[in-house]
């Protein structure tokens, strides 16, 4: 068993933050944590890294229990960029790593390589940029090459080409056979990750597969929306208009040969036809109702 939680519960005074979470993980998968800020995310990994007591329940880890020192080798935890230390350079701190995980100062190398950092390695991070903080963070949770990856908004501060990099790192991580359990509010890239995610509602975990809610909306761009509009209603083909004044059509609802046709046949030329897959944000938007309305 890679993770298993029962029955976790936290404390914090007279609020019950976490209550009853329940996770097993028997093989190597990625499962995103997702949830409106103050759900529990972060308290949920800090508790299963046991940087925060709990107050009831039981947490295993790799078999272990989560209070075992050991894990220390095997398990990483991204955090968020407080922990780092800003009068010290990025090699500061891989190497820091390398001296108590026993490692080879050679993987500092390797691991700034594999994440884009080498530019900047020596520079003292107090100068890094936030996405250059998330890189630094991202080495210093994989230079151990971990069979468990906790990590706590990565893509914070990431431009989109950092965040394809970071997404493409930790598909390469999971193909290893690294478990990473991903905490994140991008919801598009958590559709690029994985199916599997946890919705964290009013302290408790809900679990789901992607697979069994996620369509595929077209979104298309036309000389003349207006035109557009009034022929896609004259034909009763659902449709809805986004912030960009584009046409969006969801997959299930319509067959798209049949709507180009309709357009080209008065005189309405597609500039732009983009498939978009939507899973999480739309499971997101039907638990979440009430805290996107507030």
């Amino acid at each position: 068993m890679i993770v298993e939680v029962k029955g976790l519960k936290k404390r914090y005074k007279k609020q019950l933050v976490l209550k009853g979470i329940d996770v097993q993980i028997e093989s190597p998968q990625i499962i995103a944590l997702v949830g409106p800020n103050g759900s529990g995310k972060t308290t949920m990994l800090n508790c299963m890294t046991n940087l925060l007591s709990i107050t009831e329940g039981k947490i295993e880890l790799l078999g272990k229990k989560y209070t075992d020192a050991s894990l220390f080798y095997d398990v990483s935890y991204l955090q968020d960029n407080r922990i780092l230390y800003g009068n010290l350079t990025g090699y500061d701190h891989l190497k820091f790593i390398c001296t108590i995980q026993k490692l080879p100062l050679t993987k500092i190398k390797e691991v700034a390589r594999r994440v884009g950092m080498e530019s900047y390695l020596k520079k003292r991070v107090r100068n890094y940029s936030l996405g250059m903080k998330q890189h630094l963070l991202l080495a210093m949770a994989i230079i151990n090459e971990p069979k468990l990856l906790l990590m706590d908004e990565p893509l914070n501060g990431l431009d989109p080409t950092s965040a394809i990099n970071m997404r493409n790192i930790l598909l390469e991580l999971y193909k290893e056979g690294t478990t990473i359990i991903v905490s994140s509010h991008n919801l598009d890239e958590i559709d690029r990750l994985t199916n599997i995610i946890y919705f964290m509602k009013d302290g408790a975990l809900l679990k789901e597969s992607l697979q069994d809610f996620s369509t595929k909306n077209y979104i298309m761009t036309v000389n003349n929306p207006e035109k557009a509009k009034k022929i896609l209603s004259e034909q009763k083909i659902p449709f809805t208009i986004n912030n960009q004044n584009q046409l969006e059509l969801e997959e299930k609802m319509i067959e798209i040969q049949t709507v180009i046709n309709h357009l080209n046949q008065n005189d309405i030329t597609i500039q732009d036809i983009e498939n978009q897959k939507i899973g999480a944000e739309r499971r997101y938007r039907e638990l979440f109702e009430q805290e996107l309305s507030s």
